[in-house]
């Protein structure tokens, strides 16, 4: 466990590739070595919990800007969220999690003006205009669930006109 967590201990110098393959080395070198019955439960803990957060385990490393662990995370969504509630005064950030997603990690990671058209001008606009419309594309399905949950007959009714117009 200590080779392991003194791998993943941050460097601006590490990639999330090169402390990927170190981790996944260590882990194979505790199976060799804990042979023992009684060595059994940590290595099976070590092994599942490893699988399970495999995935986004290491990206930090390549986005310094993304937190390391649960609690930096959860820190930035308290920061983040209390930040919301003292611009709008709404207590619920829902809506606006729904609506922005993602760009706020981007937006709330932006150091002063210089920081954020440094940033922007790294974006290609193809890159741009795919996000865009991916983004287009999730904000329209809450976009008729907030039309329906509105006002659900004029809902109902402009889409069975839809339907009659196209049958």
């Amino acid at each position: 466990m200590k080779d392991i967590a003194t791998l993943m201990e941050p460097s601006p110098k590490k990639t999330s590739q090169w402390v990927e393959k170190r981790v996944s080395q260590c882990l194979k070198k505790a199976e060799r070595k804990l042979t023992k019955e009684e060595d059994y439960p940590y290595l099976d803990n070590l092994l599942r919990y490893s699988k399970g957060f495999w995935k986004g385990l290491f990206t930090c490393y390549d986005h310094p800007s993304i937190p390391r662990t649960n609690n930096d995370l959860e820190l930035f969504f308290r920061r983040t969220k209390q930040q919301h509630r003292r611009i709008t005064g709404s207590r619920t950030w829902n809506r606006y999690i729904i609506r922005h997603g993602e760009n706020i990690v981007f937006t709330a990671n932006i150091k002063g003006l210089e920081h954020g058209l440094n940033t922007v001008e790294k974006i290609s606009y193809d890159g741009y205009r795919k996000e865009a419309k991916a983004w287009e594309k999730r904000i329209y399905t809450h976009t008729k669930q907030r039309r329906f949950k509105k006002a659900p007959n004029e809902y109902l009714n402009n889409l069975e006109t839809k339907w009659l117009r196209h049958n």
